[in-house]
């Protein structure tokens, strides 16, 4: 399939592999100049920092720029939303979308920082990455701000950098499994032999998904080579994380790393408990192209074959987020991917520091219909218990008996209710052997979010036309 790669935003189908970020939130002020600003990104001669395409380059940029646009910055910029999905009109901070997802609590929008508990001020999510040092990022940040001044209103700007070895604040190595996007640009690695290609259509609107189907929105120009971001700021508990993994290790006969590990579903390192369950440093090492081929089911081979989750947990967090070929609620354990474009925030995570300190995760998680991805993944697979299905094995062994509670590191979490399980392989005639560990609460905490639309090059054009923008008089209330 041949995509116009200089149509679409880069961060859909690219990982930039940069070490900095930063994602201002903007609220329009003055629509008409909002939309001059917005041209100049995407005019090459006005001399400003260009919105980042999928296009293919010889030399990697310092600095690389994407832009979504809320429901509410659709209309302030005089572009109604009446043709597009429900999920992104009633967007992130509506009550009914902050239940589904496990908003909820802390996490509720009602706390969130940076401006973003205000859904209908947030209108535009504009993301700087850059691959040298934080001189380029002042320097590019200068230019945009002096460029938008007046015209949008800076009501935060989040910065992010990446962690030593591609970790994350919880010790993990990250980026590891993304889905395979048919038509996307090409790795440096091969997809995996074992990881099916995703639709196009999952990723970008107006071509054909998972169920062979078009997502689409109207008026047309907006629709073929945009998609939709679910931006979230995502703090971390790391010492309450590592204070859990000491305390229950004992409990669980397990030592903390297994245990981190099988909370997870990989090893720190990265390698994953399917095709190492009992080491992260197996012998002979397993090549960097085959960290991520591998799946849960193996029907052929019952040395591999993981369906009761005695190697990686049934509710281990990869597995909840990436099922494969595991039978699951629905359709296929392969479906409902997303696309994460993500780096931690905040300083690593010190033993003996003192309170106070937060840290997280923050970035853009991208798919082309918000509801049947990101909607139906966190409320039913991450916050759910009953996401498998049903397979009889050996002695009464089966899947659905081996999963409790929410995701232990992405779940809302109560603690009078929370609950994971560890199983262990039946013994003889023995029914296989069941562990629960409980009473642990959250170790993630929502502290922002909104859900954008990420145009296309031609998209933003037509947003961007005069004609489009209402005088500031006429801005709805």
């Amino acid at each position: 399939m041949n995509l116009d790669y200089d149509d679409i935003q880069g961060t859909i189908l690219r990982g930039y592999r940069v070490d900095r970020a930063r994602h201002f939130v903007l609220s329009v002020v003055d629509p008409a100049g909002a939309q001059a600003f917005i041209t100049s990104l995407i005019t090459p001669s006005s001399g400003m920092p260009q919105i980042t395409t999928a296009g293919r380059w010889t030399v990697k940029p310092t600095s690389f720029l994407n832009l979504g646009i809320t429901a509410r910055g659709m209309t302030v910029l005089g572009q109604p939303v009446s043709g597009f999905p429900a999920s992104f009109t009633a967007g992130a901070t509506a009550p009914s979308t902050a239940k589904k997802v496990g908003d909820v609590g802390a996490s509720a929008p009602a706390n969130w920082v940076d401006g973003l508990s205000d859904g209908g001020k947030v209108h535009l999510i504009l993301s700087l990455w850059v691959a040298a040092d934080r001189g380029e990022l002042e320097r590019a940040s200068t230019i945009l701000r002096e460029a938008f001044a007046g015209s949008l209103d800076e009501l935060a700007a989040q910065d992010a950098t990446a962690l030593p070895d591609n970790k994350v604040h919880f010790g993990y190595t990250d980026n590891i499994s993304q889905p395979h996007v048919q038509g996307a640009p090409p790795t440096k690695h091969p997809r995996p032999d074992m990881q099916p290609v995703a639709p196009t259509g999952e990723f970008l609107l107006g071509y054909e998904n998972q169920n062979s189907a078009v997502y689409s929105v109207t008026p047309a120009p907006l629709s073929t080579n945009s998609s939709f971001g679910v931006f979230r700021l995502l703090e971390q508990d790391v010492p309450g994380f590592e204070s859990w993994l000491a305390s229950s290790a004992p409990t669980a006969g397990l030592d903390v790393e297994t245990l981190a590990a099988k909370v997870c579903g990989r090893w720190r390192n990265g390698v994953p408990l399917v095709l190492s369950a009992d080491t992260p440093d197996p012998d002979p090492p397993l090549a960097p192209d085959k960290i991520n081929d591998y799946t849960y089911l193996y029907p052929n081979d019952p040395t591999l074959d993981d369906t009761f989750g005695y190697h990686c947990p049934v509710g281990a967090h990869m597995r909840r987020a990436n099922p494969r070929n595991e039978p699951v609620i629905g359709n296929d354990g392969s479906l409902h991917r997303i696309v994460r474009r993500a780096m931690p925030y905040g300083p690593p995570y010190d033993p003996e520091e003192g309170a106070g300190v937060t840290r997280g995760l923050v970035g853009w998680f991208i798919n082309a219909d918000i509801s049947n991805q990101f909607e139906f993944l966190m409320s039913q697979w991450v916050n759910g218990s009953t996401f498998v299905r049903s397979v009889s094995g050996p002695n009464g062994a089966n899947p659905v008996n081996n999963i409790s509670g929410q995701d232990v590191i992405l779940g809302v979490n109560d603690p009078s209710a929370s609950s994971f399980t560890l199983s262990d392989p039946p013994v003889g005639t023995a029914k296989p052997v069941n562990q629960k560990l409980t009473g642990f609460g959250p170790f993630v905490t929502t502290r922002g979010g909104a859900y954008c639309y990420l145009p296309s090059i031609t998209a933003l054009r037509y947003i961007c036309t005069p004609a489009a923008a209402p005088s500031a008089a006429s801005q709805p209330a």
